[in-house]
């Protein structure tokens, strides 16, 4: 029976969803993140709803944290069966505002620590036959104004999932990407961006979500069990994705108009 899971970012949001959600069918979980007190409450939450694991700190800009965390996988369970590389951060701030450092630091988490999940836990995955979940955004199909680095890490984390779901195949591991539009969660902690106008105005789209982590973790649940690959929880997200596919330039035009009053928002500098 396949019942061990690696969760990364799993110290809050939809990490710990993702981990609580799996647990209800008794799951062993390795949870990760550079926060360790989430973690450890992430932990006594997921036993009290069936589940079972361990928890390590994991900063996934760090292959070798990665790969020792491979090695606790295969200590303590005897290997891994699904992957989660969730852990992200949230970026914002007009192409010609953001430093080189805002675009190093975003490729590093957002991309880089998704690859580097990826190649560490292959060799448990390959003998396993098992699945790989890739936790990237709407902004990877959508690219929105104000959050090109994102986008572009986002949209880079669509790309390396796509690259795998054909790679894999003959070798049977499963490969999913989720595409979640903006929902209730913590991400703003995480915020870096060189106008805090941005952040202000992202909170309030966070804020006003209909959806919860909860609700993503469950749609994540049934779409990985339905064995879909382009995993879309948002229905006006997937109506969006639809207008793009059909429509591109009719979409580039609604999001200029959004850049226009976003700069329109921003306080004078």
């Amino acid at each position: 029976m396949q019942n061990r899971i690696m969760i990364t970012g799993a110290g809050s949001g939809l990490g710990r969803e993702i981990a609580l959600r799996w647990a209800h069918e008794g799951w062993r979980l390795a949870l990760a993140d550079v926060n360790e007190a989430g973690l450890r409450e992430t932990l006594e939450l997921a036993r009290e709803a069936g589940g079972e694991g361990f928890v390590q700190r994991c900063d996934v800009r760090d292959y070798s944290q990665l790969t020792a965390l491979a090695q606790a996988c295969e200590e303590r369970f005897g290997g891994i069966d699904v992957i989660v590389n969730n852990a992200g951060v949230a970026s914002g701030g007009f192409f010609a505002e953001l430093s080189l450092e805002d675009w190093d630091w975003q490729i590093a988490v957002n991309l880089m620590g998704v690859v580097k999940g990826c190649k560490a836990f292959l060799p448990l995955l390959e003998r396993s036959k098992g699945r790989i979940i890739n936790i990237a955004s709407m902004a990877a199909l959508m690219q929105g104004p104000g959050m090109s680095n994102y986008n572009v890490a986002k949209a880079g984390v669509l790309a390396l999932s796509e690259s795998l779901l054909v790679e894999l195949r003959q070798l049977q591991v499963a490969v999913h990407v989720v595409c979640p539009s903006f929902f209730q969660t913590n991400l703003l902690d995480s915020f870096r961006g060189p106008n805090p106008a941005m952040k202000a105005q992202v909170g309030k789209l966070l804020e006003g979500s209909p959806i919860s982590a909860v609700d993503i973790a469950a749609y994540i649940h049934r779409q990985v069990a339905a064995g879909e690959f382009l995993i879309l929880p948002h229905e006006a997200g997937r109506q969006a994705w639809q207008l793009k596919c059909e429509a591109p330039a009719r979409l580039y035009d609604e999001m200029a108009e959004v850049a226009v009053k976003m700069r329109a928002k921003a306080p004078a500098r």
